[in-house]
Parts: structure tokens; C-alpha cells; sequence
């Protein structure tokens, strides 16, 4: 696998006041094309912050973010805006879909920011939803709302999902679906895939996982056999 995301020396700081937070302190690891790679750690850790420093949706205070060999930790925001529409795929715990928008239009939505329009439908197929194309969120389930979210992410074939506690408000049956289409992207069309979650059990599937505690890494462990989703308990 080749290297397409590199953290080095990566500390993000708030202050209030007199006091300082380092919510991200002094991170450094490297993640390969198409890992399936999950991020775990306490409340408070650390770990949406991560992501969101990955994702562009926040800035680092010192250090250096290398995503495809491109430094997007020295980019401006229309620089930011730009690489979140062509390489950054989010998928959220509590969906963040528009309430006034179908299903197939909050999909498509993306089609005012990148170049070549994307057909909603197709990828409403792949989550096995074309049928409620036409419905609004409020008329979805949570794990149907989940999938739409899942749909919209994956539509832009990004080289990057970034996945903040995808499965946290689902059922087992519907969290086990999410997963393996989640796998599936990892596996057969080399997207790198990066879940932040409490669901340790998700850490027996994932390529590498790195542990964070503080906004410290307390370890990074590589996964040489990771298991089938069967293998796992739900």
C-alpha cells in the first residue's frame, strides 16, 4: 500500500482565558490507501478533533498534515473547501441531512461544488434505498436516514471517509449493515476509510488501530489478520 495521509508533530490548542487545551497534542502517524483504520479513546479524547483536522473543518496550531502528498495544513479556506469536495467523503452519528430536501436531493446537493454531476439514484441503489428517493428525513428511519447520509458521502468517490461514530445511534442489525458497506469500500475499491468510535469491537476488523487518550496516541497497533464482520458480536 502507498502512504496518502501524514501527521507530523500535529497539536491543536483553545484558549480560554489563561488556560490552554490541547486537544489534539503532538500527534504523528501515517495512514495507507485503502486501511480501513479505527480510532478509539474516551470521551474527550482527542478523536473528533482529529477528524476534523483531517476533514479541514478545523485548523492545527503547529505541525504538518500531508493528505495525497499535498499539504492541506498550509491551505486557505477556499483551498480547504475545495479538497473537502474532491477527496473528503463525512459521514456523521446524527446524519446532518437537510430536513427540506429529499433523500435524492440531498445526495445530489453536492452537485453545486464538484465538476462531474453525480446521478443520486445510482448510489441510493448501493444502499438499497432508490424506493424512498422521494421521501424527506422526517419520513426515514434512523438506519434509512444513516444510509442516505452513507449515499451522499460515498457519491463523490472520495479518497477519504471519515466516519465520527457512524453506527453510535443505530441498531446492531443496521450498524452491521453500515459496516460492511464500509468494508466493502476499504476492500474492493481502495477508499481509505477512518472511523472514530467507543465500539471496540469494530477494532478486530480495522487494518490499523490507533488509540488515543488526552489527545495523546497511547498506541498504534497494526492488525496483520483482521476478522470477517461474521466473526464479531453486534
Amino acid at each position: 500500500m502507498s502512504k496518502i495521509i501524514e501527521f507530523q508533530n500535529v497539536t491543536k490548542e483553545y484558549i480560554t482565558g489563561t488556560n490552554v487545551l490541547k486537544a489534539a497534542n503532538n500527534l504523528n502517524f501515517t495512514i495507507d490507501k485503502g486501511e480501513f483504520v479505527v480510532i478509539l479513546g474516551p470521551s474527550g479524547s482527542g478523536k473528533s478533533t482529529l477528524l476534523n483536522l483531517l476533514g479541514g473543518l478545523d485548523k492545527l496550531t503547529i505541525g504538518k498534515i500531508t493528505v495525497d502528498n499535498e499539504e492541506i495544513s498550509g491551505y486557505n479556506e477556499m483551498q480547504l473547501t475545495q479538497y473537502r469536495a474532491d477527496k473528503v467523503g463525512f459521514i456523521f452519528q446524527f446524519y446532518n441531512l437537510i430536513p427540506n430536501l429529499t433523500a435524492i436531493e440531498n445526495i445530489e446537493l453536492i452537485n453545486d461544488v464538484i465538476g462531474d454531476k453525480i446521478d443520486g439514484m445510482k448510489y441510493l441503489k448501493q444502499v438499497d434505498l432508490a424506493e424512498h428517493a422521494h421521501q424527506f428525513p422526517s419520513e426515514l428511519s434512523g438506519g434509512e436516514q444513516q444510509r442516505v447520509s452513507i449515499a451522499r458521502a460515498i457519491s463523490k468517490r472520495p479518497a477519504l471517509l471519515l466516519c465520527d461514530e457512524p453506527t453510535g445511534a443505530l441498531d446492531s442489525k443496521t450498524g452491521y449493515n453500515i459496516i460492511n458497506i464500509l468494508l466493502n469500500l476499504a476492500h474492493e475499491h481502495e477508499t481509505t476509510v477512518i472511523i472514530v468510535t467507543h465500539n471496540t469491537q469494530l477494532s478486530y476488523l480495522a487494518d490499523k488501530i490507533i488509540h488515543l487518550k488526552n489527545g495523546r496516541i497511547e498506541d498504534i497497533e497494526i492488525n496483520q489478520n483482521p476478522l470477517f464482520i461474521d466473526q464479531i458480536e453486534w
